[in-house]
């Protein structure tokens, strides 16, 4: 059942997995076939309006959320299956971990629904999902939370060891990021790159069994097309083992040492294998290197790059102006640049110097821009000041470029391209000067008085040079 125990006495609904292109309109259309809906909020970025691939439906009754949620869940829109459940308000549950079980060696052509429907039959589950790629192929391992510890226990017994689909799932207790490496040198799973095309999950598996009983295997590849492995071994010893013996090593054929590039970096080659991290470890490790836990260098942002800017050109590009610690030009899924990319300094002088030469410099036909690489957090909230309404500002409807109050080229007793305050503007209300005013300032800033006749009014209002306005 999608709805049993204790439901909850709100009637309001998660929607997961959204497809970026579907909008409040479609969910409407979709849900209030089911019954009358409240409200619906597809959740956005705050600056950039993307949808951030969720949002909320809100019914007028309980009964009538529980039948969307039976009827709907994992239905298909704008051909991404979506995925619905109750809509927890207080997240101390989801947080804690109570009745979480992570569920590993899942079939690729296990989804969320055949997991949903394999793990409703020991309790009722708020969540179920299965872990994708951004191609939305599956990773191999899923998480389902239950209402109760009671159900999770009874799943981890009953499924554990079973086989679904081609392979033998194992099923444990999920346990938080903090709760999974107690120390450096207590670990199990191991990160794999820089290794040939032609590697196979068989020939992987046998490489590292030679050095200890492996668990479970995987190859993976990101949106550039870059292969990434990870193995996990029984025993800790066994993992430590193999880091040791196997990282560094160059497993190339001589065919292959030969057709290496010249000014290609040759570590970039050799077997890496370590103790994989968490994005959170990896970026307290970085800081823990770095002097003083700032990055090393100074990053610039270039932007305007042609398509076929590789890493190479792109650092020749730029050291005649100092050392470069790194030089890297963002590409696509083809490999074509995306157009920008970044160049980090080994000190500020230099990178100083790399701006003042390099901006707006024209670059196989197009201007460079170069300027410091802002954190995206950074970048966010400048953008979120910059566009921000302030309480007088914005384009009002009665002040041309200025707000209502003729925040324009000034504030409320100056002239410029302001609003109603006897301000010049381009507004409904302002002509080329205001209604009262007389387009150059108003009347307490021109030193003339309130008395001065058309002839200083330019392209006044309607009331310019009138018989209440006499000349000096």
């Amino acid at each position: 059942m999608a709805s049993g125990g204790n439901v909850p006495q709100f009637a309001s609904l998660y929607v997961g997995d959204l497809h970026p292109d579907v909008t409040e309109a479609m969910l409407y259309e979709i849900f209030n076939s089911v019954g009358p809906v409240g409200s619906i909020r597809v959740c956005r970025d705050s600056v950039s309006r993307r949808s951030l691939g969720y949002g909320y439906v809100n019914f007028h009754s309980v009964s009538d959320a529980e039948r969307a949620l039976d009827t709907l869940n994992y239905s298909s829109i704008k051909g991404r299956a979506c995925r619905i459940m109750w809509s927890q308000r207080d997240p101390s549950l989801r947080k804690s971990g109570v009745g979480n079980i992570f569920v590993k060696h899942l079939d690729r052509n296990i989804d969320n629904k055949a997991l949903y429907d394999t793990f409703s039959l020991f309790g009722n589950i708020l969540s179920c999902k299965v872990s994708t790629d951004h191609n939305g192929k599956s990773r191999g391992y899923g998480f389902v939370h239950y209402e109760t510890e009671e159900a999770a226990k009874q799943a981890i017994e009953r499924v554990n060891g079973m086989q679904i689909g081609d392979k033998t799932v194992e099923v444990h207790a999920f346990r938080k990021r903090n709760e999974r490496h107690p120390g450096s040198t207590d670990f199990t799973n191991l990160y794999i790159k820089n290794f040939g095309k032609d590697m196979t999950e068989d020939k992987l598996k046998e490489m590292f069994a030679t050095l200890g009983e492996v668990t479970s295997s995987c190859i993976m590849e990101d949106k550039f097309g870059r292969k990434f492995a990870f193995v996990n071994y029984e025993k800790p010893a066994d993992a430590k083992k193999a880091v040791d013996e196997l990282s560094g090593k160059d497993l190339r054929t001589d065919e292959q040492k030969e057709a290496q590039k010249e000014g290609d970096d040759a570590d970039s080659y050799l077997f890496y294998v370590g103790r994989a991290m968490t994005k959170a470890e990896r970026a307290k490790e970085f800081r823990q290197k770095a002097p003083n836990g700032r990055e090393v260098g100074v990053n610039l942002y270039v932007k305007n790059l042609d398509e076929d800017t590789t890493d190479a050109t792109l650092k020749e590009l730029f050291e005649p102006f100092g050392s470069i610690a790194s030089a890297a030009a963002t590409k696509d899924e083809k490999g074509k640049c995306r157009g920008f990319g970044f160049v980090c300094f080994g000190s500020p002088d230099e990178a100083t110097k790399a701006v003042t030469e390099m901006h707006l410099k024209v670059v196989k036909g197009k201007p460079l821009y170069v300027g410091l690489a802002e954190r995206k957090d950074d970048r966010q909230e400048r953008l979120r000041q910059r566009y921000q309404p302030g309480p007088m500002g914005g384009k009002g409807d009665k002040g041309g470029k200025g707000g209502g109050m003729g925040m324009g080229m000034g504030g409320s007793q100056m002239g410029g391209m302001g609003g109603m305050c006897g301000m010049g503007g381009m507004g409904p209300m302002g002509g080329m000067g205001g209604p009262m005013g007389m387009g150059m300032g108003q009347q307490m800033m021109m030193g003339k008085g309130p008395m001065m006749g058309g002839m200083m009014g330019g392209k006044g209002g309607p009331m310019m040079g009138g018989p209440m306005m006499g000349g000096m």
